[in-house]
């Protein structure tokens, strides 16, 4: 596929690594030619000097004949001038990454006068992901499939647990049946069998429909906690999204933003929250604003040392679920070896929903992606499909497919009935499928479940 990203900022650069990586053929657009210096000494895509928004470096990108454009500039008001003059010209789907909270609630009108199919907003999807978080708060990360009936949750495995030292194929006699779709271990990323055995300080990934869920960390000992009162360091758009969004929760909220300005108009916007106006990482405030007392912590400063060191602080005084941002993909590990398990990329975060539309249009005759979510820090991905009557797996009993190495059928939805699959179970027509992958760049249900004789 031909794609357009215009804007070669982190988010641009990280999509056209990885879509160049899948082999698309990739075009970037940047008004800074020292941005576009290192795409040039590092990727393999075309690049462009100029403005997105600038009818004859669209052209000079060949704009008309491409497939997908992405704009993805700081400037909503560039990213949907790109996004009309681009699909005026002849692309045939647009993306437009729009993050200012006034145009949330008219977005339907401006994607459909402006021709724009899709619409990202980084802060918001990042605030959602931190809400899932609060639901479990001993988890690391929560994902969502077919349509909110399934959930995946990854949780560091303790001594002690009883998952711990015991074949996965006997665990399902004293627990409820959930589904351990991956593991990761020093690094190393692991797609399980019923022989593998969890071990202490593993990341495990489990996947069940809520209340089984529910039930399965119930049994563990790890859903005592229960998320009333949360800080949140930082008054930017994440936090305006969070503040919003739990304190409709019935959760109380105290938000520490530095400067004035932007405090009072939080002020005015969340009356239901207590803004504070102050110092976030000193350490004298978060104590009289009560940190001690609070259920959760959530750093969300544009300073990644920042959110760290508060977020240890945090910890220290015994707050037990803390949520740090983090900007550099790099600090993950750190941050992970420092015993901060919940860690948010808002970059990272709006890279996968970018690249799920992508592969979704690249396949628009197959099985089409519905949801994908990078895990292990990357190495695997979790993908749902929705399964096509035609597909030449249908109906055939997976024992009876080549399934393709390192990769697993997790879950089927089928009628909103949740399968945790075995060998005689088989796939439908319509059937949600969710698999876990270690394999980079798969699209199609195609590409994984093939009949015996054919290449997986």
């Amino acid at each position: 596929m031909r794609i357009v990203i215009v804007g070669d900022g982190k988010i641009g650069h990280t999509l056209a690594e990885t879509l160049s990586g899948e082999g698309h053929d990739v075009v970037i657009i940047d008004k800074s030619g020292e941005a576009l210096g290192k795409s040039i000494d590092t990727l393999d895509v075309l690049c462009i000097k100029g403005s997105g928004a600038n009818i004859p470096t669209l052209i000079e990108a060949d704009a008309r004949h491409a497939d997908i454009i992405i704009a993805t500039t700081a400037s909503d008001e560039t990213n949907m001038v790109c996004c009309l003059i681009a699909k005026h010209l002849g692309a045939q789907y647009a993306i437009a990454r729009i993050r200012d909270p006034e145009y949330n609630n008219s977005l339907s009108l401006i994607k459909k006068e402006l021709s724009i199919d899709l619409a990202v907003n980084p802060e918001r999807t990042t605030a959602m992901e931190i809400s899932r978080l609060l639901r479990y708060p001993f988890a690391s990360k929560v994902e969502i499939f077919a349509r909110g009936r399934v959930e995946m949750v990854e949780f560091r495995a303790q001594a002690g647990d009883k998952v711990v030292g015991v074949p996965l194929s006997r665990l399902s006699a004293s627990l409820p049946q959930v589904l351990y779709c991956a593991i990761e271990r020093f690094g190393e990323a692991i797609i399980p069998d019923g022989s593998t055995v969890i071990e202490p300080g593993d990341r495990v990934h489990v996947a069940a429909d809520i209340p089984t869920i529910t039930g399965f960390f119930r049994h563990l000992g790890k859903h005592e906690l229960r998320v009333q009162s949360v800080m949140v360091l930082g008054g930017g758009r994440i936090s305006f999204y969070l503040a919003r969004l739990l304190t409709s929760l019935g959760m109380r909220v105290s938000v520490v933003e530095i400067d004035r300005r932007k405090a009072e108009l939080l002020a005015e916007q969340l009356p239901e929250a207590d803004i504070i106006c102050g110092d976030g990482t000193d350490q004298e405030l978060l104590v009289s604003e009560g940190i001690a007392d609070m259920d959760a912590f959530i750093a969300l400063t544009d300073r990644d040392e920042e959110n760290l060191l508060t977020g240890i602080y945090a910890q220290r005084m015994g707050v037990k679920k803390v949520v740090v941002k983090i900007n550099r993909g790099n600090y993950a590990d750190i941050v992970a070896s420092m015993g901060i398990d919940s860690v948010v990329t808002p970059r990272q975060i709006t890279c996968d929903t970018l690249l799920r539309y992508v592969r979704a249009r690249s396949n628009s005759r197959g099985t089409v992606i519905e949801r994908m979510y990078r895990i292990l820090d990357g190495h695997a991905e979790a993908l749902e499909f929705i399964a096509q009557p035609d597909d030449p797996y249908i109906r055939v009993p997976l024992r009876d497919l080549a399934v393709a190495r390192e990769t697993l059928v997790a879950v089927i939805v089928r009628d909103g009935q949740i399968i945790v699959p075995f060998g005689d179970d088989y796939v439908q027509g319509g059937d949600f499928v969710i698999i876990i992958t270690k394999r980079p760049g798969v699209t199609d249900l195609k590409d994984v479940l093939k009949a015996h004789g054919g290449k997986a």
